[in-house]
């Protein structure tokens, strides 16, 4: 499939030091002309190792990685309009609940939490996804 935004200057993409974005051909973040920015999903992988930890640090750490993807596109935890949280266990809603709320309170993002049969690598518990938007952009 073409990728319409391809050979578009306005669209922005950047990459991390994630293991699998060249592995699966993916940007860590898009920057769309309207002033969108879609955060790929974010574990807690940290220079390729895994931060183990609780549901509530790796959503923690998890976050931090998409803040890092923001900050380098000049936007911030301020700027975020939607995150999406997937968890692997009902019982950790409480503790991604509460590292989300310390994180987003003040910023009150629209948000969904969801329980999925698990991910790339079994120790991982948390991923989370980030929207963010440039005002007065487009």
């Amino acid at each position: 499939m073409t990728d319409p935004f391809a050979d578009s200057p306005a669209v922005r993409r950047i990459g991390s030091d994630g293991p699998w974005e060249e592995a699966f051909g993916y940007s860590r973040a898009v920057e769309l002309p309207n002033g969108l920015v879609l955060v790929s999903g974010c574990t807690s992988v940290v220079g390729g190792q895994i931060a183990a930890g609780s549901p509530y640090d790796q959503t923690l750490c998890s976050f931090a990685v998409a803040f890092d993807a923001l900050k380098e596109l000049g936007l911030g935890r301020e700027d975020v309009v939607r995150t999406r949280m997937y968890l692997t266990h009902a019982r950790d809603v409480d503790e991604v609940g509460r590292a989300h709320k310390e994180l987003f309170d003040t910023v009150r993002p629209a948000a969904s939490m969801l329980i999925v049969s698990g991910f790339v690598d079994p120790s991982l518990v948390v991923e989370v996804e980030v929207e963010a938007y440039r005002g007065g952009a487009g």
